[in-house]
């Protein structure tokens, strides 16, 4: 019976490496969006984002056209989305953090009021730096699998990856993931950040089937906690992390400032002069 069960476990180990595969390739391939478009949160009729703008972070190594199923979903409920413009989301996390803090800029200029940040894995470490330094930008954050408590927090191939890009950068290899950014004064500025108070509405989407952070170092204290069962790509197609998102962003955009459940100066809500 022993050796039954010694042989049985790397057949386990391949299965949940199959399985762990499956639920990351799927989602990267486009296989989960058809699902999405037939559930519900899609199909229904919701238009209350009243022109808000949201900026859409991707996460580490990504680039906005991952995120376009979003965008789209956030379009059609009546909210302004828009890419977060970094190119590909690698390189010097100071430097990405003063980029996006400049599209906010533009975009609460063009919209007139406030704008939400909704940034996935690396994405959303990025918009939390940015809420915290500017929340007069910023009504609502929405981080989803994003490592805040510990940015190097990765599992499986990405502890992987991030031991190549610093080989590489170590090389000479520019704008992928320098050793300042791991133990320098960029590291110490990004930590100081992501433990700040936050001033601003926030959620934390986890799930302990992420495959590629741990779920524990998502769950920042700021932030209000929900937990989906996704894996760490599928998020983006996830049907109930949308409706967890379309509960909190209408909040938002509702919440007047010195209403009930007010979080600081922020509201999403834009000016009566520009809304008229």
């Amino acid at each position: 019976m022993a050796i039954e069960l010694t042989a049985a476990r790397p057949r386990d180990r391949l299965r949940r490496s199959v399985r762990r595969l499956t639920r990351a390739l799927g989602p990267a391939m486009g296989l989960s969006t058809p699902a999405l478009m037939r559930h519900p949160v899609w199909t229904t009729p919701a238009v209350e984002g009243g022109g808000t703008g949201v900026v859409v972070v991707p996460g580490f190594g990504g680039v906005d056209a991952s995120m376009v199923v979003l965008r789209h979903w956030l379009r059609r409920r009546g909210y302004v989305p828009v890419g977060a413009r970094l190119g590909v989301n690698l390189g010097c996390t100071d430097a990405l953090v003063a980029r996006l803090e400049r599209r906010v800029e533009e975009l609460v200029q063009r919209t007139g009021g406030p704008v939400v940040l909704l940034g996935h894995s690396r994405g959303g470490m990025l918009g939390r730096l940015v809420a915290v330094r500017r929340p007069d930008l910023v009504c609502g954050l929405a981080m989803l699998g994003s490592p805040v408590l510990d940015p190097l927090d990765a599992r499986g191939m990405a502890q992987h990856l991030l031991r190549v890009l610093v080989r590489l950068s170590a090389f000479g290899v520019r704008g992928l993931l320098e050793q300042d950014c791991l133990t320098g004064a960029c590291r110490d500025t990004t930590v100081e950040g992501l433990v700040a108070p936050l001033r601003v509405p926030a959620v934390a989407i986890y799930s302990r089937e992420d495959g590629v952070v741990g779920w524990r170092s998502c769950r920042d204290p700021e932030a209000e906690w929900f937990e989906v069962t996704s894996s760490h790509t599928g998020m983006g197609t996830d049907p109930v992390l949308y409706d967890a998102l379309a509960t909190r962003l209408a909040r938002w955009v509702a919440d007047r400032a010195g209403g009930p459940g007010d979080h600081g100066p922020s509201s999403c809500t834009r000016p009566e002069s520009v809304v008229s």
